[in-house]
């Protein structure tokens, strides 16, 4: 986000920098991706101003014993109606452990208080039961006999296929989603009726047992001061309309987070962006505090650079960008103290670059807000690339970037116009080295009167000395005969005969 300041004029009411949603709490659930196993499992998300948590259920005992909860011992006392009042699903012909399903209210499972909907199945009578197959489980559980101890311990990551019901937190199930699964119940209550569920909340244990409760526990927090948000691969320009990931400043990752709708992801792309977008304005703040007003900082953060190769076979790679003073600068990382400024892996003189927009693609409820502001022709229907700017560095060569948001596109845009009037207002003038028909002359750019070329023994050449130019854009300037002055040691300058 751009820092205040008297140029470029507030963006009109409709404009895609706007459309960054303020900086908001927001929670909701999504599927966490792990690369190792290949499987995803249920998280939960909570979004603050300034950091993301990823939340994972865990089974946790809250009084009555100072024992960990990992592994709970249950004793189960089978009933004439309801058996052990449970339902199972997985085994190891599946990949996963055999898991509690189901648990019925007021049946012998649901009675106990210390079995919950995900727990893993250890150990049945004694016997080992992680390695065995579902069958097995089954035949185990029913030939157990009237009393039946069990060994669980809860599987917080328990793959998404087995869908398991979240619920709220506590021992009893939430009614089935009526989805398919590739894995089946085996139900072990006989004729106990599935569709008869537990409630939230479980019946009172008896006095000086431990109660247990199933509750969503931290496992990740990341602080959004200065990280980035991603929907791309590594590497890669292809978008995951349904997916996205979060890396803080220190390196840690969110993990590869799908959500159940493209919608959904964008609504969760929006809002982490708001709120890093709200924390880097504040550092800017505090960053400018120290810095003299001619070499203030205007705007920074992340992109991904296109460094080469064509179609499937180009490469990216996240950087940091900065306008700060007179110069645009290329990080790796985030510039965190003063000494870093002058370790940027490219730095260039603002009045020697031109920005340039790329055609880009926004929804459609979007799209007419957007080409007010910015002169667009529709957007290419089911394109989903990131929208692009590239950055003319002179001697032809010239940086691509992409970014998630038309909105952060839009900002680019306005703080480049921003910075580069302003470093047009410091400077004044400017004199280059050039060539015209063989000879060595002086080019000055003055940013109030106009263009002037000049050597010790002719006149002044007469240019167009109009000062309403773009000064940031020193590429086609026009002269009034035709004529080609090309800059030494500097970007190109060509002059032709003006239109």
């Amino acid at each position: 986000m751009s820092a205040e300041g008297p140029f470029p004029p507030a963006a009109p009411r409709g404009h895609p920098g706007r459309l960054l949603v303020p900086a908001r709490t927001k929670t909701g659930t999504a599927l966490l991706h792990d690369q190792g196993s290949g499987h995803a499992y249920d998280i939960r998300l909570k979004l603050t101003k300034e950091v993301l948590t990823i939340q994972k259920q865990d089974v946790i005992c809250v009084s009555g014993s100072n024992h960990s909860a990992n592994h709970r011992t249950v004793t189960l006392r089978r009933q004439p109606v309801g058996g052990l009042g449970l339902s199972i699903k997985g085994g190891v012909e599946h990949g996963v452990p055999v898991v509690i399903s189901k648990i019925l209210r007021d049946r012998a499972a649901h009675q106990t208080g210390m079995l919950f909907v995900g727990d893993a199945l250890l150990q049945v009578n004694g016997i080992n039961v992680e390695n065995a197959t579902h069958e097995e489980v089954v035949h185990l559980l029913r030939n157990a006999g009237d009393e039946v101890t069990v060994t669980v311990e809860y599987l917080r990551e328990a793959p998404s296929f087995l869908k398991l019901p979240l619920g709220s937190p506590g021992p009893s199930s939430e009614p089935g989603s009526g989805t398919s699964s590739p894995l089946f119940d085996s139900g072990l209550h006989l004729n106990g009726n599935s569709s008869n569920t537990a409630p939230s909340s479980p019946s009172s244990p008896v006095a000086n047992e431990p109660k247990y409760e199933k509750r969503w526990l931290d496992a990740v927090s990341l602080p959004l001061s200065m990280a980035r948000v991603s929907r791309c691969r590594a590497g890669a320009e292809k978008v995951r309309c349904s997916a996205l990931e979060v890396q803080a400043l220190d390196g840690a990752s969110s993990g590869i987070l799908w959500f159940y709708t493209a919608q959904e992801s964008a609504d969760w792309l929006r809002a982490v962006s708001a709120n890093i977008s709200d924390l880097t304005l504040q550092n800017m703040k505090m960053a400018n505090k120290c810095c003299s007003p001619c070499d203030q900082v205007i705007h920074v953060g992340w992109v991904r650079e296109r460094l080469g190769g064509a179609g499937p076979s180009q490469t990216f790679r996240s950087k940091f960008l900065a306008l700060k003073g007179s110069s645009f600068y290329v990080f790796t990382s985030p510039p965190v103290s003063t000494l870093d400024w002058v370790r940027a892996e490219k730095t260039y003189n603002l009045c020697e670059v031109l920005f340039k927009v790329h055609k880009f693609w926004l929804p459609d409820e979007c799209w007419a807000q957007a080409s007010l502001c910015l002169g667009l022709q529709d957007p290419s229907c089911g394109d989903h690339r990131p929208f692009c700017f590239s950055v003319l560095v002179g001697h032809g060569r010239s940086h691509v970037f992409s970014v998630e948001l038309g909105s952060e596109l839009a900002a680019w845009e306005l703080s480049f116009q921003r910075a580069t009037f302003l470093d047009v207002q410091r400077t004044g003038s400017k004199t280059y080295m050039c060539s015209w028909q063989g000879d060595t002359l002086c080019f000055t750019v003055d940013f109030a009167l106009g263009f002037t070329c000049f050597d010790s023994k002719t006149k002044p050449l007469e240019f167009d000395k109009s000062p309403s130019f773009d000064a940031g854009r020193l590429h086609g300037i026009h002269l009034r005969s035709t004529r080609e002055v090309t800059l030494l040691n500097s970007p190109p300058l060509c002059l032709a005969e003006e239109s």
